[in-house]
């Protein structure tokens, strides 16, 4: 699996205007949705309940949401840029810049946790982290997310 198999150019948001954590994961929600075809509410649902387990934002000015729905065949993978950092409760306490939500089919055991590694690792990069915060269109984005081959 590839980060490429995850998103398209059209998955991303190259500068995401919001103020508040909740307002990240409805735009994120509904970004994917508009790429998927499928119900916004219920991807902002999923991610809304698996921040109540806790805060998916693993620091460096990085979260990963993610969750499962019983709807998807495959997963599916949507990036934002957000303009300026927000706070997500991350566990170092820094404010979020770069956001990757994940979504897996509910059936999807090692399949989802794979995805889930491979996007922390790219996240995880200071220098793919650096060349990412420097870009602003979601082609240039794109272009850095889908360079990394490693499955």
């Amino acid at each position: 699996m590839k980060i490429a198999d995850l998103i398209t150019p059209k998955s991303i948001i190259a500068n995401l205007k919001a103020t508040s954590k909740k307002q990240i994961l409805q735009e994120i929600s509904r970004g994917l949705a508009d790429c998927i075809n499928h119900n916004y509410q219920d991807i902002f649902d999923v991610l809304l309940e698996r921040e109540k387990l806790g805060t998916t934002g693993f620091g460096e000015g990085v979260a990963i949401p993610h969750g499962k729905m019983e709807a998807l065949d495959t997963s599916y993978g949507f990036f934002a840029r957000i303009e300026r950092p927000i706070d997500f409760e991350s566990i170092d306490e820094r404010p979020v810049d770069l956001v990757f939500l994940l979504l897996a089919p509910a059936s999807s055991g090692a399949e989802h946790l794979k995805a889930l590694a491979l996007v922390s690792r790219l996240l995880r990069d200071k220098d793919s982290c650096e060349k990412l915060r420097g870009s602003s269109t979601p082609e240039a984005l794109y272009a850095i997310l889908a360079e990394r081959h490693d499955d």
